[in-house]
């Protein structure tokens, strides 16, 4: 990676800097993170294995799970790791690829987010038309497009993040490296690239939450014409989908809607969208989901039943 400075690595400050209270942040993160990883590790698998979860939202389910992990792992091992060092140094380059890792998979979750919400207002509002309109060939088309979208915004956000110049202090006030918080240690005027990134990233998440929230209340809105027991099961997947979609982007348009000031609870709110979320979504999936409840047993039933035959 070019630099365009004489900076070469830098120093992470991570959530505190008291020795007790970096040991519980090691304790709590590294089983969030164990949570996260077998959580969304569990349900990939499910889907995978199980002949009954075969529609389009487990499809798109599969690759949410897939990018919680990815986004958690882009994160939570180095801040791991860092709660049991004295000085959390890390490389340029480590830094440079760590803002691509984290954009890439936080946008890869949010337009798979979208993709869901649209496949259940196809379902629900359209159903007639729904195993045409969602067949598997247009499922993996909309996939491959996520998967590119992805890419081109992590691939601006780095192409910013690399036009940064670094000539003074390398102190970074967080636990991972985020256009944000090296906004702060350029040493030019950020202005104009601070509106880069809000038109960027706040616009990819404030209008996705927006799309989302306009999908789900038409949704909502169309269930009046639906049997009492179809009200329930589309009532209970949509809660389930506005729930993840208001604990994704709630602190991700805190984060990059507004210039680049320093807020008490900026750390807090960046533990949230890239740990908490990938922990939760699994929890959300698989308790409010009896599908993927039922899917669930009846693989460990299998395993069980295959391993005692042994």
């Amino acid at each position: 990676m070019q630099q365009n400075n004489s900076t070469t690595e830098f120093i992470l400050l991570g959530l505190t800097q008291d020795p007790m209270k970096k040991k519980t942040v090691f304790v709590i993160f590294f089983i969030f993170y164990l949570g996260t990883v077998v959580g969304n590790l569990l349900i990939i698998v499910t889907i995978k294995s199980s002949r009954t979860l075969g529609s389009p939202m487990y499809y798109f389910l599969f690759y949410l799970s897939l990018a919680d992990s990815c986004l958690s792992t882009s994160t939570a091992p180095r801040l791991i790791v860092d709660s049991l060092s004295a000085k959390n140094i890390i490389t340029y380059n480590e830094c440079m690829t760590q803002v691509f890792a984290l954009h890439f998979f936080g946008c890869m979750e949010v337009f798979v987010l979208l993709l869901m919400a649209f496949d259940r207002y196809v379902a629900i509002c359209k159903p007639l038309h729904y195993p045409t309109i969602m067949s598997r060939r247009v499922c993996t088309i909309l996939i491959v497009l996520a998967w590119i979208g992805s890419f081109i915004h992590s691939t601006a956000q780095i192409i910013l993040a690399l036009r940064l110049p670094f000539c003074g202090p390398n102190l970074i006030d967080h636990y991972c490296c985020d256009l944000q918080p090296l906004l702060k240690l350029a040493c030019i005027d950020t202005y104009k690239i601070n509106l880069l990134l809000v038109s960027n990233s706040g616009a990819i998440c404030s209008s996705s939450f927006v799309i989302l929230m306009i999908s789900y209340i038409v949704i909502l809105h169309s269930l009046r014409n639906h049997s009492a027991e179809g009200r329930k099961k589309a009532l209970s997947t949509c809660t389930s989908h506005i729930i993840v979609v208001v604990l994704c982007f709630g602190p991700c348009i805190f984060t990059y809607t507004r210039p680049p000031t320093t807020y008490p609870m900026d750390k807090m709110m960046a533990v949230f969208y890239t740990i908490g979320t990938p922990l939760v979504n699994p929890l959300i999936y698989t308790l409010r989901n009896a599908e993927v409840k039922n899917a669930m047993r009846k693989l460990w039933h299998i395993k069980i039943t295959s391993e005692s035959r042994r």
